[in-house]
């Protein structure tokens, strides 16, 4: 168990090092345009994975619109583990941008939620120590090095995306350490991180229902929400599209 532990980050180097090399590349050849209005020359294969996703949605995670409960212990539980499990891949992004501080508060956020939040199912680190996630990707890393936005890209089960953010998500799927983990225990976390992943729609639920099935287009609705929140978390720009009308933007998740 051990030697195939070991093994495994060695056997992962080469791909690091291949996509680390791509993404330098891009950043010297491909300099950051200003990120502003919407780039979507692919919207009508994006409008069809749309409506795939938004099918799946509804079939399996949207809950009881008549239902206004707030989500229960199982959801808030599921949801604390998997952002704590996922700590470890945003320390090694801010080490990546030269942020050394919010690395440094992450990593003693993820040891004191690990142990004394027992495994991240209580968040002392953010209630007692005031230790707040520090939020980041390899998407925000590329930002950073200089590569530009890209295309806006609708995913399949993953949603809104950037051709830049779809390729940090490759990239934070790479290189997250947890993956140096044992098989069994690597794999145990990758579905508490699922987990947590479908707790958070949860979580959002009225205002995820209210973009998908309240609006005329959720499509353009999603598009638009997905970039201005991006675009203000990298660096405070929004997006503009003049045709474009929103009336979520005040249920947008902080």
């Amino acid at each position: 168990m051990e030697q195939r532990a070991s093994a495994r980050p060695r056997a992962l180097r080469p791909a690091v090092a291949l996509i680390a090399a791509l993404a330098l590349g891009m950043a010297a050849c491909a300099p950051a345009p200003p990120a502003t209005g919407i780039h979507d020359p692919y919207e009508a294969t994006n409008r069809k994975t749309h409506a795939f996703n938004k099918q799946l949605d509804s079939a399996f995670f949207r809950g009881d619109p008549a239902d206004t409960s707030p989500p229960g212990p199982l959801t808030k539980t599921l949801y604390n583990v998997g952002s704590n499990l996922s700590l470890p891949g945003k320390v090694l992004n801010s080490l990546l941008q030269g942020r050394p501080e919010p690395a440094v508060k992450n990593t003693f956020r993820f040891f004191i939620n690990s142990t004394i939040g027992l495994g991240g199912i209580f968040d002392p680190a953010g209630t007692d120590f005031s230790l707040p996630e520090t939020d980041t990707d390899f998407g925000e890393t590329l930002h950073v090095w200089g590569v530009g936005e890209g295309n806006y890209q609708e995913l399949p089960i993953f949603g809104p995306s950037t051709t830049r953010d779809t390729v940090g998500m490759v990239v934070d799927f790479v290189i997250d350490p947890l993956n140096a983990l044992p098989d069994k225990e690597r794999i145990a976390a990758g579905a508490l991180r699922f987990g947590g992943k479908i707790a958070k729609r949860d979580m959002y639920g009225t205002t995820v229902d209210s973009i998908l099935y309240d609006s005329a287009d959720s499509y353009a609705q999603s598009r638009l929400l997905y970039l201005q929140n991006r675009r203000y978390e990298l660096n405070g720009e929004e997006a503009s599209d003049a045709n474009a009308y929103d009336p979520y933007e005040d249920l947008l998740p902080q």
